[in-house]
């Protein structure tokens, strides 16, 4: 296949989606295929400008809001990338912003371009966390108690208790988030977050331990659980820096805790109308109660990333799992291309 490779973009998230990008076009390429690099401002990139992507690293911290909005005006250069309607399927490595929330896969099916992943539709329900939330409790999936901004610490005292998780509406890697123990930091949290979208949700913090499962073509992977090593929560750091978590997959579970979390990834990926794959994150409570956090519909795909690890656990290596996520794009496309063989 003739396969673009679409990272980048303008969120908090940019640095994550160049790893990204890196690693599936190696994978891609080791599999046999032709994957070209595109990053949604820069456009193609040349053989030295892909070696420099692949040997880059994930800061501790996300880029600076300033250098991301100097991009703005560049970040739609894929509209005029020469070339671009050849290509058999666009493999999305974009995380965050408008890369996640629906705004590129609607472009892309304005072009009659297969991409992998959630349509514009799923991906933009999913990306926003309150509406999620709705669309999670109407279908029967445990989701923690939450308000909107703006409230104040009496209500959500009232409401949620302290601790409570105060984060963007809509934003990924934890950019944002906060735990608030102490109610008279709440405003400043709630100030921290909308620094990053304009939409701010406070959520009843659950102890225990982080879960995740991996869902592709409609079967749910292995349950991974995650420990991290350098804060109480999965944070930024945490997810993107050597040592910064523990992450065991399959995840040390009763067969009857891992049927169930899995039962419960597929529920809330169909209630969101999500696509060929995505990974469902969840909390598992002291008194055994499972709660789910959010979907991802453009999870993180480094060979060391949850989803590929939670394929890998079940024997899908990380070129097979990049390879099956384009093919699944051709297959449900709803004009397809002639299916191009191996």
């Amino acid at each position: 296949m003739k396969i673009a490779v679409l990272f980048g973009g303008t969120s908090e998230e940019r640095d994550v989606s160049l790893a990204s990008g890196g690693q599936i076009l190696q994978a891609l390429r080791s599999a046999g295929h032709e994957a070209l690099a595109l990053d949604t401002s820069r456009g193609w990139l040349s053989p030295p400008e892909v070696e420099a992507l692949l040997a880059a690293k994930v800061d501790p911290f996300p880029p600076d809001q300033t250098a991301l909005a100097a991009m703005q005006n560049q970040a739609l250069a894929i509209a005029n990338a020469p070339g671009l309607k050849s290509v058999d399927v666009v493999m999305l490595a974009l995380h965050g912003g408008s890369g996640e929330d629906g705004t590129v896969q609607a472009f892309l099916q304005m072009l009659g371009l297969p991409y992998t992943g959630s349509g514009h539709r799923g991906s933009a329900v999913a990306m926003d966390k309150d509406m999620a939330k709705h669309l999670l409790r109407a279908a029967g999936v445990p989701t923690p108690e939450w308000l909107m901004a703006p409230t104040d610490a009496e209500r959500v005292a009232k409401a949620l208790g302290f601790p409570a998780v105060v984060k963007p509406n809509k934003q990924g890697s934890s950019v944002g988030l906060t735990i608030v123990r102490d109610p008279a930091l709440l405003d400043a949290a709630i100030a921290e977050a909308a620094r990053f979208d304009d939409e701010v949700m406070i959520e009843c913090f659950i102890a225990g331990r982080e879960l995740t499962v991996g869902i592709l073509d409609g079967q749910a992977l292995a349950v991974g659980e995650i420990r991290p090593r350098r804060a109480e929560i999965f944070d930024y750091a945490s997810k993107y820096q050597v040592g910064g978590a523990e992450e065991i997959f399959p995840a040390p579970l009763s067969g009857k805790l891992t049927r169930e979390v899995q039962h419960l990834g597929l529920r809330a990926h169909r209630a969101l109308k999500l696509g060929s794959y995505s990974r469902i994150d969840f909390r598992l409570a002291e008194d055994g109660r499972i709660y789910c956090l959010e979907a991802n519909t453009l999870p993180g795909m480094t060979a060391t990333s949850l989803l590929p690890q939670s394929a890998a656990a079940v024997g899908i290596g990380f070129p097979e799992l990049c390879e099956r996520i384009c093919r699944l794009a051709l297959k449900h496309t709803v004009n397809p291309r002639p299916f191009p063989h191996a």
